[in-house]
């Protein structure tokens, strides 16, 4: 598993580099996915692109799935999970939220994630079991844990809005009943980042409907090593429907204000 974390931070770093030295003023979007405003950039591919090869150089047998260039075969048992940039409108816009996420899957279960936060010079990273690290230009810093014994009042809250407007109005709906039961409530861009700060203690809590595999496989595992609990509503696993994750005690709060407000709806 330290063998998976070391080679996806390497590969991380590789196209993470490519990225900040290639992005130009205005990067180029190539096409647009789910609505006008969700956008995939030439760099975006580019990313994709150079991951893949870096994989397939290592382990040719892997799997991989990847956000732009969907699902590769394989015969291993493993599966890479890419995301090449996590918070492509930040990227396209120069804002420093936006990440390169890699997450290593061993038969059906990530045991190793990778999130590197380009503009910040900062990379988290974990492995089952082994814990979760913030690497700081290159050097291993701290290990993370998340904040713990922070009530439902207190909890300063991540989240995230869809590209569809319709689906933007109800979670904005939600966000304004969540506001006043907690401190506040921060909005990144990113969910890979997002998970990472509940890993670093930089939030209490996240949540946010609408976000898919990639874009929490590895942070996931990164907020889980963190002693973080993540998951969906109801017992369910995370899942595109509703993400949340906080430290225990907190994760039940945030929960349990969320589900009468029915937060899994587009309307």
């Amino acid at each position: 598993m330290t063998d998976f974390a070391a080679l996806a931070t390497d590969i991380a770093r590789e196209a993470g580099d490519m990225l900040l030295a290639k992005r130009p003023s205005n990067p180029e979007v190539v096409q647009t996915k789910s609505s006008p405003t969700d956008v995939v950039t030439a760099l975006d591919r580019a990313s994709e692109e150079l991951i893949r090869a870096r994989i397939r150089e290592a382990r040719p047998d892997d799997m991989i799935l990847g956000e732009e260039g969907g699902d590769t075969p394989g015969s291993s048992g493993v599966r890479w999970v890419v995301d090449p940039i996590d918070g492509t409108v930040n990227f396209l816009y120069g804002l420093p939220e936006w990440a390169v996420s890699i997450a290593v899957e061993v038969d059906g279960r990530i045991v190793a994630g990778v999130v590197n936060v380009v503009p910040r010079g900062e990379l988290f990273s974990a492995s089952l079991g082994g814990g979760a690290v913030l690497h700081k230009d290159g050097l291993a810093v701290s290990r993370l844990r998340c904040n713990s014994g922070v009530p439902l009042g207190q909890a300063l809250v991540a989240t995230g809005f869809g590209y569809d407007a319709s689906r933007r109005r109800v979670q904005g709906q939600v966000a304004a009943a969540v506001l006043p039961s907690v401190r506040d409530i921060r909005r990144g861009g990113s969910c890979a980042i997002d998970l990472c700060s509940v890993a670093a203690g930089r939030v209490d809590a996240y949540y946010e409907r609408g976000i898919n595999y990639w874009d929490y496989a590895a942070a996931g595992l990164i907020a889980a090593e963190s002693g973080a609990r993540i998951g969906g509503l109801n017992g369910r696993p995370p899942n595109g429907e509703l993400t949340l994750c906080a430290a225990p005690g907190l994760f039940e709060e945030l929960h349990d204000l969320l589900v009468p407000l029915d937060p899994e709806r587009d309307a």
